[in-house]
């Protein structure tokens, strides 16, 4: 798979049903692409999740149409999907900096968000320090919660800062951050910070127990400081680790982030040494 030949597909594609109803169900279809496969790819290659992208393109083209056509506020907002002027504002104003009503005015600066062309530049001799694991099903306990792809890279976090705030870190350390997505599509996905479940009489109130299934997992090295490292390794999973690799597929919608005991580095997370693992169930193709 050439990542810039399906990112100019699937922009395309957007372009041409800006002003209908998109879902990233319909882009990865178009693209031939498992939703999950591809939601992670675009975000992780383009630095921008796909409804970012619709939303930044829709009120770039509503900017330069209050400003030039003399279209009303409230026949723009509909023709880019917004179903009051209250929610287009708010989403405008926040994009360009001026109410819609300043633009149509020619009051104030509109920024423009300029179609995605993704380059992949061509860099020899990168080694990626893989290898592939059989593991039975094993049992973790967590905290769990649901979150929307568009907001995991804020959202994500928090979840990790309020779990040690609460004092959950007592029950639960935090060795794996795992991502469920079992139907591979959508727009939001399953996270639990978890440990190795070891049976006992109770489990505290708020925490869940998740079986993870057995799967061939393909587990990556990452080691330098968090979270730098992880996205590092995690970006050219997908644009150089698997499109290179012919012989693998994904084999489920999950994800596996592995973390070692902090406190054994100097300084924590951030230590230059500091170790992670990534697992991704892979299959035969």
């Amino acid at each position: 798979m050439e990542w810039a030949k399906v990112i100019s597909r699937a922009t395309r594609y957007i372009e041409d049903h800006i002003t209908e109803e998109i879902s990233t169900e319909d882009i990865a279809k178009e693209v031939c692409i498992s939703p999950f496969y591809f939601q992670r790819g675009f975000s992780l290659l383009c630095g921008v999740t796909i409804a970012e992208y619709i939303r930044y393109r829709r009120l770039s083209l509503a900017g330069n149409e209050l400003a030039t056509s003399g279209k009303r506020v409230i026949d723009v907002a509909l023709k880019y999907g917004y179903d009051s002027p209250d929610s287009f504002a708010k989403a405008f104003t926040r994009f360009h900096g001026v109410t819609p009503s300043m633009a149509q005015k020619g009051e104030g600066m509109l920024k423009t968000f300029a179609p995605l062309k993704l380059k992949i530049s061509m860099e020899g001799g990168y080694i990626m320090d893989y290898r592939i694991v059989k593991k039975e099903e094993f049992t973790v306990l967590g905290v769990e919660k649901t979150f929307r792809y568009e907001s995991a890279k804020e959202t994500v976090p928090n979840f990790w800062r309020e779990h040690y705030e609460t004092g959950k870190g007592q029950y639960v350390c935090g060795m794996f951050g795992v991502n469920i997505d079992e139907k591979m599509g959508g727009d939001t996905f399953e996270y639990l910070i978890a440990d190795i479940y070891n049976p006992i009489p109770d489990i505290p109130e708020g925490f869940v127990t998740k079986k993870i299934p057995a799967f061939t997992w393909a587990v990556f090295p990452c080691r330098g400081a968090m979270p730098e490292a992880l996205q590092d390794v995690n970006t050219k999973i997908f644009s150089e680790w698997l499109p290179a690799l012919n012989g693998y597929e994904f084999a489920a919608g999950y994800c596996i982030e592995m973390y070692d005991d902090a406190s054994k580095y100097q300084n924590g997370t951030r230590d230059e040494n500091y170790y992670c693992e990534i697992w991704i169930p892979v299959k035969k193709k």
